[in-house]
């Protein structure tokens, strides 16, 4: 449309914004977010395993005194945020059911990406690799039993421009194209082979291990960290796969380091955010989500559980350590669940590779 057109369009700014009095209240409710000690509050309730929180609490967030605590919940409280209850001595605060839709996204979508500079989405165009791309789609046809020629080649184009559209360095690429799509037509074969996509958790000596998929919203910190820790502790006796519902550029630099620590071996270079896909859902006999809300389709015959842990790219180095730890005790309660018996393999207690 034309400067000239633009300017004949009387009205038409005014009927694509948002209203004066909704804007007025969105307004209202930002400000009261506005603070970051607020912000960390709001975090803390929502994450909680039991979704409330004390006022004492939450005042070990900072060094500031409890009434200054108090008067931040009642900021949050008035606004509608928070809900407050008085069970004895204490008052417990949880998040009002209309705004937990709204405190996720918040949380686990607008803050990291807030936090972190991210450069624009590089999509290189296919036209480019094709040759490439047509030579891996051949050589995992004929790697993986059962994927045909056809759906290999269409999973390979499709898994390089999802993980293209990450954004982010697209440097190895169609290097971790392969890993991807593998995982893929592993994931594809296998649920076409269940046919009506019933499952069952498999004991040791059954023909197949049991799959676990860790879902999260990025795939750069919960799923990944958990997704490592049960490979660690399992071994090959359960086939793990991570996801995001949306999907960072990278994993965190502070989970980055905790992934060597876990894999000593230096396989965590191939870790990388992955986009959720139907295939692995179905594939999957358990599946954990962890903040991702309803991007996980919910199919028959599946265990689900939904971990709340808090997001290691808002928290410090020490909480980034104490959502390691806390994932670390939930893999090994379910490993024990998914494979009666199974050992866990002890945590090195030499330091960290550099």
């Amino acid at each position: 449309m034309s400067i000239q057109d633009r300017a004949g369009v009387g009205g038409a700014a005014a009927r694509h914004a948002i209203g004066p009095d909704a804007a007025n209240a969105v307004a209202h409710t930002l400000k009261a977010l506005a603070d970051p000690l607020r912000l960390r509050m709001l975090s803390a309730i929502a994450t909680d395993p039991d979704g409330e929180t004390s006022a004492g609490e939450l005042a070990t967030l900072t060094d500031v005194a409890q009434p200054t605590v108090s008067h931040h919940l009642k900021v949050l409280r008035d606004v509608g945020l928070l809900a407050s209850e008085r069970r004895g001595t204490f008052v417990l605060y949880r998040i009002e059911p209309g705004y937990r839709g709204a405190i996720t996204t918040l949380l686990d979508t607008f803050a990291p990406s807030a936090v972190g500079i991210r450069r624009p989405p590089h999509l290189t165009g296919l036209t480019d690799v094709d040759h490439e791309l047509s030579s891996l789609a051949e050589s995992l046809a004929a790697r993986v039993p059962g994927a045909t020629s056809e759906e290999s080649l269409h999973v390979v184009r499709e898994s390089y421009a999802a993980l293209a559209r990450r954004g982010g360095i697209p440097t190895h690429l169609v290097a971790l194209t392969e890993h991807f799509a593998r995982q893929r037509l592993d994931d594809l074969v296998k649920a076409r082979e269940r046919g009506d996509g019933t499952t069952a958790v498999r004991h040791p000596g059954a023909a197949h291990p049991p799959q676990v998929l860790f879902v999260c919203v990025a795939n750069a910190g919960r799923s990944q960290l958990a997704a490592a820790l049960m490979a660690h502790h399992a071994g090959d006796r359960v086939v793990v796969r991570s996801a995001g519902s949306a999907p960072a550029p990278d994993v965190h630099d502070t989970v980055r380091e905790l992934l060597a620590e876990i894999d000593a071996s230096g396989a965590d270079d191939l870790v990388f955010p992955k986009p959720l896909t139907d295939d692995a859902v179905r594939a999957a006999d358990v599946v954990i989500t962890m903040g991702c809300g309803d991007a996980c389709p919910v199919l028959p015959g599946k265990r689900y559980e939904d971990w709340v842990v808090g997001d290691p790219a808002l928290a410090s180095p020490a909480g980034v350590v104490a959502i390691r730890d806390e994932l670390d005790r939930r893999v090994r309660a379910l490993l024990a669940e998914i494979v009666p018996g199974a050992p866990v393999r002890i945590p090195d207690p030499s330091p960290a590779r550099p």
